[in-house]
């Protein structure tokens, strides 16, 4: 099985908030997720607000082979945790 993190969309119309989450590559983009590890509000008004992840398990999924999507990827390093 080949494991993806990736955002997951919540939110209304023009309000977008996402979840960072490990989910199947195959699984549609709000299907069910494994594991929930942060969340992305771009709208929030605060940096600090807008990415919230738990590191641990961000590093720890990472090492078990999951790949980050492009714009995951992007997060993760503005935050320190280095992608390759």
């Amino acid at each position: 099985m080949s494991t993806k993190i990736r955002l997951k969309r919540f939110g209304s119309k023009k309000r977008p908030f996402y979840r960072i989450v490990v989910m199947d590559s195959r699984a549609p983009r709000d299907g069910r997720a494994l594991e929930e590890i942060g969340v992305y509000h771009p709208i929030a008004a605060d940096a600090e607000a807008q990415v919230r992840f738990d590191e641990e398990k961000v590093k720890e999924w990472l090492q078990k082979g999951a790949r980050p999507t492009n714009t995951v990827r992007k997060l993760l390093n503005n935050n320190n945790v280095t992608v390759k």
